[in-house]
């Protein structure tokens, strides 16, 4: 089976890669268990963390080489690609700083003469990635993974094969040894074949459809799995905002990577009080967006990853037209080559719609006005998704907590939504199952084992 791989900003082809046969999955997951029993686990913590330390230096120096390969495979503006390698590098040596520390055996006090917990490697670990930030989505989950000891096999999303090549080669130049992080071309069917394959756990960044089968298929095999999913991010701007910042950083919440991320503000759910100042800003912020060539510098909105997202974008937006949304500015795709969708804001835009019941992947804000904080929070909260929220207030989110109330995985309060890696990442409901990052993100992927010594 052949995979080929097209630019989305011009619609050329970029090239044809073989697929892995799906019955080789497995001799992948065992050779990459040899790999683990025989060098990875026996090498010691401080060493890892030093490879993790040449490979972020590696992705620092050349950068612009990663980036132009990111941009080119799924769009986004070549600005952004550039600080998601950058970030890259900061997990690196963010990990290699703090990694060792989170896996310190933590004494306890039984009585015994000894009693402590120690956190061994599990194992091989399978992982499924997206193609919205193929750099940043793959390393997050599989750096702390493998400076705890464990071996990985990445199935990257075939839209970006050459971000998941190009990961192997350069993990393998910083110093890690041959096969601690391999890579498999393929499909969905190569994904299924790698969760039904005999890892010790699973990891899966993508939709809540394939996370749920994913987690189906771990389950029958009792392996542990973390799943990160869809998102439908409320931005709450309450009255004492400051509508001005909120506006502002709005837009680049929903628009970040074309508005392709789980984590953009995908609802603005607005006090009627600044409803008209917070909107006229914003759209005034929306309509110096500059929609073009994702490797020109002053782009800001590049291309859809795919000509059919335009037309699941294209049929929320008339979905909502048709109950009574208004289109503010954008709602169409520009003439011309590439999957490119013009920044579209809405308003007049109820709870019940499919721009607000739905994830919507792409430069579209819908607006929707509430009339008091108790509203604002029962809208934020009435979606299937909890990964992210956003809360704008100068003193009355904070003076009645209103970040209890959220039902979300991380709440920001006058920021937007990021991932950062000393933050715990991940969402409830349809938004997944478990956490990366942080010390808590380390340690899903170990055995806490309890030692006590009488």
């Amino acid at each position: 089976m052949k995979i080929t791989t097209v630019n989305p900003a011009t619609e050329e082809v970029l090239a044809e890669y073989d697929a892995i046969p799906v019955e080789q999955v497995k001799d992948e997951v065992q050779d990459s268990r040899m790999v683990f029993n025989s060098i990875w686990k026996k090498i010691d913590i401080s060493e890892r963390a030093k490879l993790l330390r040449s490979l972020g230096h590696i992705l620092h120096a050349r950068k612009t080489e990663f980036a132009t390969i990111i941009t080119n495979e799924m769009g986004k503006p070549i600005r952004e690609s550039l600080a998601e390698v950058e970030k890259c590098s900061w997990v690196c040596e963010y990990f290699a700083d703090n990694g060792p520390k989170f896996l310190e055996h933590e004494e306890l006090n039984t009585g015994a003469k000894s009693s402590y917990v120690r956190f061994d490697p599990l194992g091989v670990i399978g992982c499924i990635m997206p193609w919205n930030f193929p750099f940043w989505q793959a390393l997050r989950f599989c750096l702390p993974a493998m400076l705890a000891g464990n071996t990985v096999v990445l199935k990257h999303s075939s839209v970006c094969p050459l971000s998941g090549n190009t990961l192997q080669h350069v993990i393998e130049e910083a110093g890690f040894p041959k096969g601690v992080f391999r890579h498999l071309v393929g499909n969905y069917t190569v994904g299924e074949a790698l969760a039904q394959a005999p890892v010790d756990a699973i990891s899966i960044t993508g939709s809540t459809r394939a996370g749920k089968r994913v987690a189906e298929i771990a389950s029958q095999n009792l392996h542990k799995f973390i799943l990160e999913l869809g998102g439908s991010d409320p931005f709450v701007v309450l009255k004492d905002a400051d509508v001005d910042k909120a506006a502002e950083i709005g837009v680049a919440s929903r628009f970040l990577n074309n508005g392709q991320s789980c984590i953009a503000a995908k609802r603005f759910i607005v006090a009627e009080e600044v409803l008209e100042e917070f909107t006229k800003k914003f759209q005034e912020h929306v309509e110096k967006q500059i929609v073009g060539d994702p490797l020109d510098p002053k782009t800001t909105i590049g291309p859809l990853v795919r000509g059919n997202s335009r037309e699941v974008i294209a049929k929320q937006i008339s979905d909502s037209t048709s109950v009574g949304a208004k289109i503010l500015t954008g709602g169409d795709a520009p003439s011309g080559t590439g999957f490119f969708f013009n920044p579209t804001v809405l308003t007049n835009v109820q709870p019940e719609m499919s721009v607000s019941r739905e994830e919507v992947f792409g430069p579209v804000a819908p607006i929707i006005s509430v009339k008091n904080p108790i509203q604002a929070i029962k809208i934020a909260n009435d979606t299937e998704f909890g990964l992210g929220s956003s809360i704008w207030s100068e003193k009355y989110a904070i003076e009645n907590n209103l970040a209890k109330d959220i039902d979300a995985g991380m709440v920001y309060i006058n920021s937007m939504v990021i991932s950062d890696p000393r933050v715990p990442f991940g969402g409830v409901k349809n938004s997944g199952i478990g956490r990366e990052l942080s010390d808590y993100g380390i340690k899903e992927f170990v055995n806490v084992k309890s030692v006590i010594v009488n």
